[in-house]
C-alpha cells in the first residue's frame, strides 16, 4: 500500500513501526520479549543483589578480582534496573508512555554498563593470566588499588561516551516508539559508534581466550608435574572454572556480536523489507541472550569468590534445616560440607604456592 508521499507500507497490523518505505513488525514478538525480560529482571536482580551484599558486607580479602567483581555487579544491577521499562513498554503493546528523552536515558545507559561487563570480564582474566604467569602475591592491595583505577576509568569514559549519544542522538521518527528497528541511512554516526563497539568486544574476547587457555595449560602443567600434591587433581577443576568467563562470553555474548554487523550493515544499507524485519526479530533474541549475561554472572562470583560459595552453602544449610526432620544430622553433615569446601580451597592455595616455590631458580 502506498500513501501520497510515496512512502510504502506493509500491512502488518496496528503494532508496526515505520521506516523508510518499510513498515517492521513488532507484534510477533511482543509477549515472549516481555515475559523473558521479566524473568531476566528477576534473577538478576536477586543474584547480584546477593552477590554484591557479600563483596561490600562479607568479603574481608581486598585483591583485584574482588574489585572487578564488585563493580561487574553494580554493572549489571544498572542494566536490569534498566529492564523494566523495556518489560512495560513491551506489555503495552510496544507503546512508549515516558518522554522520548527518557528513551534514549534507558537504552543507551543499557548498552553502557553491558560493555562495561564485558570490558571488566577481559580484565579478570589479565589479571588471573598475570597471577599465574609471575606467580606473584606479595602486593595485592596495590593491585586491588590498579584494579580501582581502571574501573574508575571505564566508569568515567563509558559516562563521557553516552552523554553526547543522549544528548545528541536523533530522536524517535515514530511518536510513541522505543526500543525499535532504526533507519541510519542519513544519521550514520550512532551506527558507526555500534560499529566500534562491536571491534571492542572482540579484542576484548580474543585476549580473554588467549588468556585462559594460557591460564588452563598452566594449572593442568602444575597437575601433571606435581601429582604427588594433596590436591593436585583440584588444578583440573580449576582450570575447568577459568573457562567458564567463556562459556558466558560464548552463550550471551557472542551472537550478538556476529549478529551486530549485519544489524548495522541494514540500518545505513537498504536491504529489502522482508529482510529488515527478519534482522530486526533476530536482533531482538540475540539481544536477549546478551541480557542473560547479568543472570550467568552471580554463578561466575560463585565459582571465583570464595565467600559466595561460603554464603550459598549457609544458606542451603539453612534450607535444609528447615525442610528436615533429622535436624541434627542435616545440620551437621552441612556444616561439615561448608568447613570441607573452605579446607580444601585453603589446601589447594597453599599448595599452589608452594608448587610454585618450588619451581624458581634458587639464588645465593
Amino acid at each position: 500500500m502506498q500513501n501520497e508521499s510515496g512512502t510504502f507500507y506493509t500491512m502488518v497490523g496496528d503494532n508496526a513501526t515505520e521506516s523508510p518505505n518499510c513498515t517492521i513488525d513488532e507484534n510477533t514478538l511482543r509477549i515472549p520479549l516481555a515475559l523473558v525480560y521479566t524473568m531476566i529482571f528477576v534473577f538478576g536482580l536477586l543474584g547480584n543483589a546477593l552477590a554484591l551484599y557479600v563483596f561490600l558486607c562479607m568479603e574481608s580479602k581486598k585483591n583485584s578480582v574482588r574489585v572487578f567483581l564488585i563493580n561487574i555487579a553494580i554493572a549489571d544491577l544498572i542494566l536490569i534496573i534498566c529492564l523494566p521499562f523495556r518489560i512495560l513498554y513491551h506489555s503495552a503493546n510496544n507503546h512508549w508512555m515516558l518522554s522520548p528523552i527518557f528513551c534514549k536515558v534507558v537504552g543507551n545507559v543499557f548498552y553502557m554498563n553491558m560493555y562495561i561487563s564485558i570490558t571488566l570480564l577481559g580484565f579478570i582474566s589479565v589479571d588471573r593470566f598475570i597471577r599465574i604467569e609471575r606467580h606473584c602475591r606479595k602486593y595485592p592491595i596495590q593491585r586491588a588499588k590498579w584494579s580501582a583505577v581502571i574501573c574508575g576509568v571505564i566508569w568515567a569514559l563509558s559516562i563521557a561516551a553516552i552523554i553526547p549519544m543522549i544528548v545528541l542522538s536523533e530522536c524517535n521518527d515514530t511518536p510513541g516508539k522505543c526500543f525499535n528497528y532504526k533507519h541510519r541511512k542519513h544519521a550514520k554516526g550512532k551506527a558507526y559508534f555500534n560499529l566500534f563497539m562491536v571491534i571492542i568486544f572482540w579484542i576484548v574476547f580474543c585476549s580473554l581466550v588467549l588468556s585462559y587457555v594460557k591460564i588452563a595449560k598452566k594449572l593442568l602443567t602444575l597437575s601433571r608435574e606435581k601429582p604427588d600434591l594433596p590436591n593436585a587433581q583440584k588444578y583440573h577443576r580449576t582450570a575447568k572454572k577459568s573457562f567458564f568467563v567463556l562459556v558466558i562470553f560464548a552463550v550471551c555474548f557472542v551472537p550478538y556480536h556476529i549478529f551486530r554487523i549485519i544489524y548495522i550493515w541494514s540500518q545505513i544499507g537498504d536491504p529489502t523489507c522482508y529482510w529488515k524485519n527478519i534482522i530486526d526479530k533476530t536482533n531482538e533474541v540475540a539481544l536477549l541472550f546478551s541480557a542473560f549475561n547479568s543472570c550467568l554472572d552471580p554463578v561466575m562470583f560463585f565459582l571465583l569468590s570464595g565467600s559466595v560459595r561460603k554464603l550459598i552453602l549457609r544458606l542451603a544449610c539453612a534450607g535444609s534445616h528447615a525442610h528436615s526432620t533429622t535436624t541434627n544430622s542435616s545440620t551437621t553433615e552441612c556444616q561439615q560440607a561448608t568447613l570441607s569446601q573452605c579446607n580444601s580451597n585453603t589446601r589447594t592455595s597453599f599448595s599452589l604456592i608452594s608448587s610454585q616455590r618450588s619451581q624458581r631458580p634458587q639464588t645465593h
